[in-house]
């Protein structure tokens, strides 16, 4: 994980140079160096320093157990989204479909009762798009086995476990399955993922649609040229599709939402971070925390484009995460935030990546902790158990699932009629779909934490 934050004060920043790399309990017994006891006392005082909720961790864990439950052990029982890994050990890091393959997909229950499975995400560039999978394609089978009611969430489920997929899909095509055909699908990797834009226009008013998978460092320059083209077209509306990003750098979170509203200065005050008795409280502004980014263009850089609305439109499901939320709650003091879909994710918290930093370095293990919760200018935050939407829409209800920008496609279809309309469509059933299982992971990102 990484950026976003420069900690207060000369003895913080010396804090982030030294990653714990010392033992803080004096109490604690010695183990020999390179010893699963050794390496779980490394953990331990990393945790101690950094961890949110440092203050619940057990005064005497047992260092015997191996470096991953020992390190389970000390989670906080609130915790979702801790985790650790060994960099020399592929299999301790956490496995999804979309990391693996490049997809997402949902198991949904439809009004006759039937269950049906459907991709509803495929990463351009990635290993499913390469095999010919599409966003609103039917998966029948799973390595030949038939998906039924009864079996659906195992067998998606132990799609991770899998370097190669052999998958049956198809096509929806008036209540039923047809042109099915064989695609295999093997493990690989997804190249990054391109901002999609499009601009609607009816009765003289445009609406700009931003289509943002995540946040990576350096992205501020795409998404300066997305809204400097907006704002020479005259754009006056704006709908942000962030119902599939799990988050990223909190910089260029900031970058994006700086690209926004009006009445803003650099100096207008972005983010606030509570961390431990360590951490403390750090406030930072638009142009202090986009700076945390050395390849981001400056504030007053990006603000030039800036569309100067008092409303944004923001698309949304659970699998809407971390820095995205913070977009989310961090533009609420300075703009109406109409959000629309799903109930997000609910991490509402940062963290970085903590790691042995000797040279050489004599453990392996990285840990990503919980270290700050977030919050807005105006002290808001505690969103763990997701940020509801004022207009909730279920992405679902209307098959084959349309391509994203797609002027007929659920949730922006919902947001054009309001804009254009001043009302939603009510015709559709919102509850004739369920969703009975989607294949999001809790290891999503937090918002990404980097020390300068």
């Amino acid at each position: 994980m990484k950026n976003f934050l420069k900690i207060q004060r000369v003895i913080l920043v010396v804090l982030s140079m030294l990653i714990s790399c010392n033992r803080t309990d004096d109490d604690a017994p010695d183990f020999p160096e390179g010893s699963t006891e050794s390496v779980n006392l490394w953990v331990q005082d990393s945790m101690r320093r950094y961890y949110y909720w440092a203050d619940q961790m057990p005064l005497k864990p047992d260092y015997h157990l191996p470096v991953k439950d020992f390190f389970k052990s000390l989670l906080a029982s609130q915790d979702r989204f801790s985790f650790i890994v060994n960099t020399a050990d592929s299999s301790t890091y956490p496995l999804s479909v979309r990391n693996m393959y490049g997809f997402d997909y949902a198991i949904l229950q439809l009004s006759n009762g039937e269950v049906v499975t459907v991709i509803k995400l495929v990463l351009k560039n990635s290993p499913a798009s390469n095999a010919g999978l599409e966003r609103g394609m039917m998966i029948t089978k799973i390595n030949g086995q038939t998906i039924t009611a009864s079996n659906a969430e195992q067998l998606t489920s132990s799609i991770p476990t899998k370097t190669i997929l052999e998958l049956t899909v198809g096509k929806w095509e008036n209540g039923s399955i047809i042109n099915e055909k064989n695609i295999t699908v093997y493990y690989g990797y997804s190249l990054d993922q391109p901002l999609v834009s499009k601009i609607f226009e009816k009765n003289g008013k445009k609406t700009g649609y931003l289509y943002v998978y995540d946040f990576p460092d350096g992205m501020t320059p795409s998404l300066n040229q997305k809204f400097a083209e907006f704002k020479s077209l005259g754009v006056q509306e704006l709908v942000l599709d962030l119902r599939y990003n799990y988050g990223g750098s909190v910089s260029s979170a900031a970058a994006l939402c700086s690209l926004i509203p009006s009445g803003i200065s650099a100096d207008s005050q972005f983010i606030v971070y509570k961390g431990n008795k360590n951490g403390g409280e750090v406030k930072r502004t638009f142009a202090q925390q986009i700076a945390y980014d050395p390849g981001s263009l400056g504030f007053t850089a990006l603000h030039t484009n800036s569309l100067g609305l008092n409303k944004v439109y923001i698309l949304t499901s659970k699998s809407t995460a971390s820095a995205s939320e913070i977009v989310i709650n961090n533009l609420k003091p300075y703009v109406q935030v109409i959000q629309v879909g799903d109930l997000t994710l609910g991490k509402d918290m940062a963290g970085f990546m903590i790691e042995d930093k000797r040279k050489p370095k004599k453990i392996t293990w990285q840990i990503h902790p919980v270290v700050y919760k977030v919050f807005n200018a105006n002290g808001e935050g505690n969103y763990s158990n997701g940020i509801a939407p004022q207009l909730a829409v279920n992405e679902f209800v209307t098959l084959p699932l349309r391509s994203l920008g797609d002027a007929d496609e659920v949730l922006l279809s919902s947001v054009l009629s309001k804009i254009y309309s001043k009302s939603v469509n009510k015709e559709i059933d919102q509850e004739n779909v369920k969703i009975l299982f989607q294949s999001e992971t809790s290891e999503a990102g937090f918002s990404r934490v980097k020390f300068k």
